[in-house]
C-alpha cells in the first residue's frame, strides 16, 4: 500500500509539471496556434498566379518572409479580388495579399502594412495602335480589372459610367479581351503587363507609360480594421528591408535592386 501510494504521488506530481509545462508552451507560442487564413487573387502574374496547381509569385515568396520573421504560421487561398476585399473586410480572413494598392478610400475599410512595393498604372496595346497617351484613351474601349485602381484612372479619365469601360474579373481576361480585339487598350500595373507583353512576344503588344496621367501606387498587405497583426507584420517587413531578405526576394523576381529608402519614406507620410 504504501509502494502504492509513493507511486500515485509521484504520478500525480509528473502530470502536474506536465500540465504547468503544457500551458507555458502554449502562451509562449500563441502565434503558432493559430494559423492565419490569407486570401489572394492568383491570377495576377507575377504577383500571384497558378503554376502547376501551386501559388507562386513575388507577393507568396514575401509573404512567406514576412510571416516567418512575424512568427505566424498561415494558409495561402486562392480567390477572387473582390472576394478578397470582402473576407478581409468581414474578418473572414486574417490578410490579404495581392498587388492591393494603398488608397484614401479603402483605408476607410482596412487597416494596411506599410508599403512593400511601388507600382504605377500603364497602358497595354498592340503594336501599330493610335494610342501614345492616356489622353488618347478617349472614345477607345479601355479593358480593366474590377474594383483595381486601373479602374479608378480609368474612370477619371472617361466617367464613371462610360460605356466603353469594360470590367473584368482579373487582368489575364481584360488582356484576353485586348488581344481578341475586344478592346483598344488594358490599363493595369506596369509590371503585369510589361511581364504579359515580354513573356508574349507573339501577341505583338507594347506598354505605354504615362507619369503625368498615372501617379505612384503603393502596395501593402490589408488588414481588417483594428487588427492586432499590423504591428507584428509591420516590424517584420522592416527587418526584412534591414537585412536584405527582400531586395534578394525582389532581385530574383525582378532582376533589379528595389529602392527600399523610397518605401521607408512613404512610412514618415
Amino acid at each position: 500500500m504504501k509502494k502504492f501510494s509513493i507511486f500515485i504521488l509521484a504520478l500525480s506530481f509528473a502530470l502536474i509539471l506536465s500540465a504547468c509545462g503544457t500551458s507555458t508552451d502554449k502562451s509562449e507560442g500563441d502565434k503558432e496556434s493559430k494559423k492565419l487564413r490569407v486570401v489572394t487573387d492568383a491570377a495576377y502574374a507575377p504577383f500571384e498566379y497558378m503554376d502547376k496547381g501551386e501559388i507562386v509569385g513575388f507577393d507568396v515568396d514575401f509573404l512567406k518572409a514576412v510571416a516567418k520573421e512575424a512568427g505566424y504560421e498561415y494558409e495561402l487561398v486562392h480567390v477572387a479580388f473582390e472576394p478578397l476585399l470582402l473576407e478581409v473586410k468581414d474578418k473572414t480572413a486574417d490578410i490579404g495579399i495581392s498587388a492591393i494598392t494603398i488608397n484614401d478610400e479603402r483605408k476607410q475599410t482596412y487597416d494596411f502594412s506599410v508599403p512593400y512595393f511601388l507600382s504605377t498604372n500603364k497602358i497595354l496595346v498592340p503594336e501599330g495602335s493610335d494610342i501614345k497617351n492616356a489622353a488618347d484613351l478617349k472614345d477607345k474601349v479601355v479593358a480593366v480589372q474590377s474594383s483595381t485602381t486601373g479602374q479608378e484612372a480609368v474612370e477619371k479619365l472617361l466617367g464613371k459610367n462610360n460605356k466603353n469601360i469594360k470590367k473584368f474579373e482579373n487582368t489575364n481576361l481584360a488582356i484576353m479581351e485586348l488581344t481578341s480585339n475586344g478592346a483598344d487598350a488594358v490599363v493595369a500595373d506596369n509590371t503585369v503587363v510589361e511581364e504579359y507583353a515580354k513573356n508574349n512576344p507573339d501577341k505583338k503588344l507594347i506598354v505605354i507609360e504615362d507619369k503625368g496621367s498615372f501617379e505612384p501606387e503603393y502596395y501593402g498587405l490589408a488588414f481588417p480594421k483594428d487588427s492586432k497583426l499590423k504591428a507584428d507584420f509591420d516590424k517584420a517587413i522592416n527587418t526584412l528591408y534591414d537585412n536584405g531578405t527582400y531586395a534578394k526576394i525582389y532581385q530574383e523576381w525582378f532582376k533589379s535592386e528595389p529602392d527600399t529608402e523610397d518605401l521607408k519614406t512613404q512610412q514618415k507620410k
